[in-house]
């Protein structure tokens, strides 16, 4: 897994509303205590302000929230076996975020229960080392994408349509922007690194124009969607 990336930059003034996304590699075994750290470190970084004064709450719902001198910072965690992301903003857009290694999964037969007929088919025309990613793409963009509505996989969230990739397998972008789509409603990118540890990020904005995410994108992928 690649190094924690420095916050998204633009080529001119800092954008403070552009969401920010970090990532990296956790200890097993303290994948939440790693991430809640991570994300506190972030904020204060956002925000210029003290680390020690910046706290974790959670809404009635479970949603992560920031307290202190971060309060009103949009957040999004996920954290899975050895690795986290990190997502905030200081606009008013909510964000999503989720994060998954790539593993041995039944990858077929999880889709077909959990993402529909015509995704489960797309997976299995796949060749079949390529099937496992393909199965997280899609999952990440649903947990994503549910997050960044406020309510997760509840509320119709596990029924949600995901549509499958336009550009398959994931491709090297030009350049260092991943962008969303334009538009008000919910968008998301998915990107997947190559290294000692292969994972899949997906990243969704909700409720604002939204604005191209900045990242040292390494050795990482991409994978396109309408």
């Amino acid at each position: 897994m690649r190094r924690q990336v420095p916050f998204p930059r633009t080529d001119g003034p800092p954008d403070p509303t552009r969401p920010a996304v970090r990532w990296g590699p956790a200890p097993e075994g303290d994948e939440r205590a790693a991430t809640h750290a991570a994300l506190v470190a972030s904020a204060a970084e956002l925000t210029c302000s003290p680390a020690h004064l910046i706290r974790v709450a959670h809404d009635p719902g479970g949603r992560p929230r920031l307290t202190g001198p971060a309060a009103g910072v949009q957040v999004s965690l996920s954290h899975a076996t050895g690795v986290f992301a990190v997502a905030l903003s200081r606009g008013p857009a909510a964000l999503g975020v989720d994060i998954e290694p790539v593993r041995p999964l039944p990858a077929t037969a999880l889709a077909r229960r959990w993402l529909g007929d015509t995704p489960a088919d797309w997976i299995a025309g796949l060749p079949r080392h390529e099937r496992d990613e393909a199965f997280l793409v899609l999952w990440t963009r649903k947990e994503a994408i549910g997050k960044a509505l406020g309510h997760g996989l509840r509320r119709g969230g596990l029924t949600r349509p995901v549509a499958v990739p336009t550009e398959w397998p994931p491709a090297r972008p030009a350049g260092h922007r991943l962008p969303f789509p334009p538009g008000t409603g919910t968008v998301t990118t998915v990107v997947t690194p190559a290294g000692s540890t292969r994972a899949v990020l997906s990243v969704a904005v909700s409720g604002r124009p939204a604005t191209p995410l900045l990242a040292d994108l390494g050795d990482w992928l991409t994978a396109a969607f309408q």
